[in-house]
């Protein structure tokens, strides 16, 4: 039911607030409000995390050292290859297929990817599963691969959708 007002919504809007306030830099009387305004409104809407499932505590801690730590990494290729005299890139563009259940987690793959310099998302094809990834450094292709499939099944294995649900929340 859409109207219930659960302790995983409740934190849901919670978390979602301040997430706004970040990104607005404040955590003002404004911000506070039109932050929840907005997450009752996501959550209203339907487009919030599906209620059952559940979180795997030390896969979700995993997951999210193995994006810190490639925050950290890949910033300091960035910048080594930023302070070089001489170019050292080689672009290029690589199509990844993801798990069948790595379409349940693709905002926050995509957001993972996009979010460490050097590697971008440039497009999504949820028909087929797939993401397609700019590089600079063509050599990393394999590696970079997969790298990106380990983090989506990690993705899986720290916020597991069971079968039925996922056929419920397409529903």
């Amino acid at each position: 039911m859409m109207g219930t007002i659960t302790i995983r919504r409740a934190a849901t809007a919670v978390v979602l607030t301040i997430a706004w306030c970040g990104l607005w830099g404040a955590f003002s009387a404004a911000n506070v409000l039109s932050g929840l305004l907005l997450s009752v409104a996501v959550i209203g809407l339907g487009t919030s995390v599906p209620e059952r499932g559940g979180v795997n505590v030390p896969a979700f801690i995993r997951l999210h050292w193995l994006v810190f730590a490639d925050l950290v990494r890949s910033t300091i290729n960035v910048a080594v290859e930023v302070l070089t005299p001489k170019d050292h890139t080689q672009e290029a563009v690589v199509g990844v297929d993801l798990p069948d259940s790595g379409r349940n987690h693709l905002l926050f793959l995509v957001v993972a990817i996009t979010l460490t310099p050097g590697t971008a998302v440039i497009d999504v094809d949820t028909e087929n599963n797939r993401i397609y990834l700019h590089l600079l450094h063509k050599a990393r292709m394999e590696e970079t691969v997969a790298h990106t499939k380990r983090l989506a099944d990690l993705a899986c294995e720290a916020m597991p959708i069971r079968t039925s649900e996922a056929a419920e929340a397409a529903s």
